[in-house]
């Protein structure tokens, strides 16, 4: 699937958070002054994912202030993403999309290199969508350490 870029319209979606309550990105939006940040990660629980959930609630009160709402998007169940949220003490949706029909629209699933070779899954990415529903910044492929605090100077901002 190609990969959203600066200015196109991001694509609506309802999806399970961690709790099994439909949640779509136009109910996000209204709840953002400036838009949503949604973030695409693999696994819920391992060390890359831990780390960037973790980011994320750690930076959430600037986030916030900002006029940003934050989302985690993964294939897994919405039982290992109340787990996860639980046990990393996270205060944000996460969704499950199992089906990864999300992740494909929003080009974070395809064919990637990992350790020399090619697969097939989620491609680790971030999109901020703006209040009008238009991508502001994407970002693929990004590494989960430093990841946040990058998109967070992109932004402009820095605390």
């Amino acid at each position: 699937m190609p990969q959203l870029s600066v200015g196109d319209t991001a694509p609506d979606f309802t999806l399970p958070d961690q709790s099994g309550t439909p949640v779509s990105l136009a109910s996000l939006r209204d709840g953002a002054a400036r838009g949503v940040v949604v973030y695409f990660y693999p696994r819920a629980g391992t060390a890359g994912c831990t780390k960037e959930a973790c980011d994320f609630r750690d930076s959430l009160e600037g986030w916030r202030r900002a006029g940003y709402a934050v989302v985690g998007i993964s294939p897994d169940p919405p039982a290992a993403q109340a787990r996860f949220a639980e046990k990393q003490s996270l205060p944000f949706p996460l969704l499950s999309d199992p089906d990864h029909t999300v992740m494909e629209a929003w080009g974070a699933w395809g064919e990637k290199k990992n350790y020399g070779r090619t697969t097939t899954g989620v491609i680790r990415s971030t999109v901020v969508v703006g209040a009008d529903g238009d991508v502001a910044l994407a970002r693929y492929n990004v590494r989960a350490t430093g990841h946040v605090d990058r998109l967070r100077r992109e932004l402009g901002l820095d605390d």
